[in-house]
């Protein structure tokens, strides 16, 4: 059966407003979701969609019982809509950081351990400086995409792969053997690594994400076959249980700094230095609040590396 398709219009842009609603149902797979984003109705959201698909001259969706799934055309009117959207919010974003305050959402990406133990504890001083200034704290191990907007900023624990990126080395750590006090004096000895036999270690499990050289670390005590195990997905966690003396925790030192009741245990048993990065997206170059989030980061890694150098003198 032939399907009458009219032909699209010469001569006229696409209407701006069709394909906002077209990338919001692009985006949800619905259109009952897109609507309910757009705070449309789902009918006029279906007739702005059919519109759009008629002045193009194709169809933008396969529809089914489970939803709408994007037709090759469709895909590539999103993929357009994707960059259309992440350059406007690039410019929104140039304009409010036009003002001569700093405020506003600035979205900081970091893992679940660093933004926990290092990022959180020091906060209060940039809001001291910046009252207005709305942090968005996204604490995971996923890497976000922060070219395509999915934050601002990140701090990693490797150098960024994506292109199109400021990035600035912020510090290396390294990961260790740490123990409480208490824990120590209650137990056996622990002075060569032979000894670990009679301990207890705390570790990330090998199927967490973690950075290899903690990894690796762990290998290494395992092969002196420590007494018992207590494995746990992230550092927040190991830290919380070596500070309440269930064993030996391998612990990156930034966290260390702050919890003087641990002690460093074996000095030989050290992992390599894992780099820690910040970057942020090059359209983003000319954000105060952008600005002011990497100075205060440096300007507080510089103070924790007086500290500890202090310490050891």
């Amino acid at each position: 059966m032939l399907v009458y398709r009219p032909e699209p219009e010469r001569g006229r842009g696409m209407d701006w407003d069709k394909l906002r609603i077209f990338h919001a149902v692009a985006d949800a797979g619905s259109l009952t979701h897109a609507g309910d984003s757009l705070h449309l109705s789902q009918s006029a959201v279906s007739r702005q969609i059919r519109s759009l698909e008629e002045s193009l001259g194709t169809t933008l969706f396969h529809r089914h019982a489970r939803g709408l799934i994007l037709t090759e055309q469709g895909e590539l009117l999103f993929e357009a809509t994707r960059s259309m959207n992440k350059r406007l919010e690039a410019a929104a974003a140039r304009i409010r950081d036009s003002e001569e305050e700093v405020l506003g959402d600035l979205r900081v990406t970091t893992t679940l351990a660093f933004g926990t133990l290092w990022l959180a504890p020091r906060l209060p001083k940039l809001y001291e400086r910046y009252p207005d200034l709305r942090i968005d704290l996204m604490l995971e191990e996923r890497v976000l995409d922060l070219p395509m907007r999915e934050a601002d900023v990140a701090i990693r624990m490797k150098e960024p792969s994506q292109a199109d990126l400021i990035r600035k080395k912020l510090m290396g750590i390294r990961l260790a053997p740490y123990a409480s006090i208490t824990y120590l004096e209650r137990s056996p000895p622990l002075e060569r690594i032979e000894q670990i036999a009679s301990h207890r270690v705390i570790t990330q499990g090998p199927s967490s994400p973690q950075v290899t050289a903690g990894a690796s670390l762990a290998q290494e005590l395992m092969r002196h076959e420590p007494q018992s195990l207590l494995t746990i997905n992230n550092y927040f966690g190991v830290l919380q249980a070596t500070l309440n003396d269930l064993g030996v925790g391998i612990l990156p030192d930034y966290v260390t700094e702050d919890f003087p009741q641990l002690v460093r245990v074996l000095p030989e048993v050290v992992s390599g230095e894992v780099p820690v990065f910040l970057a942020y997206p090059e359209e983003l170059r000319q954000s105060k609040r952008v600005t002011v989030f990497r100075d205060f980061v440096q300007e507080e890694v510089i103070a924790h590396r007086r500290r500890i150098r202090d310490a050891v003198a």
